[in-house]
C-alpha cells in the first residue's frame, strides 16, 4: 500500500474546484484510493460528497493512501493537486 501525507496550500482549503479536480483524478484511476485527516477515518477520494464532508482547511494535513498497480504515480498527481496554492 502507497501512503503520502501532504499539506492543502490552496487557500480554500480541499473545497469547490480544487476538491473536484482532486475527485476527477482519484476517479480515472482503476484502484482503491482514500484520505484522511489525522485521526479521522479515511473516505473514498472518488467522492465528492465524502472529500467535501471532510472540511479540510488551508494548511491542514491529509494521509492519501492506494493499493494497486499504479498507486505511487496516482498517489504523486494527488499530492500535487492539493500542494498547489490556486
Amino acid at each position: 500500500m502507497a501512503e503520502r501525507t501532504v499539506r492543502v496550500e490552496s487557500e480554500v482549503g480541499l473545497h469547490a474546484r480544487p476538491a473536484a479536480t482532486f475527485v476527477q483524478t482519484a476517479s480515472k484511476a482503476p484502484i482503491d484510493v482514500t484520505l484522511s485527516k489525522a485521526g479521522g477515518a479515511p473516505v473514498s477520494a472518488k467522492s465528492i460528497l465524502a472529500v467535501l464532508a471532510l472540511d479540510v482547511r488551508h494548511g491542514e494535513q491529509i494521509t492519501l493512501r492506494a493499493e494497486g498497480e499504479g498507486a505511487e504515480e496516482l498517489l504523486d498527481e494527488l499530492s500535487r493537486i492539493v500542494s498547489e496554492t490556486k
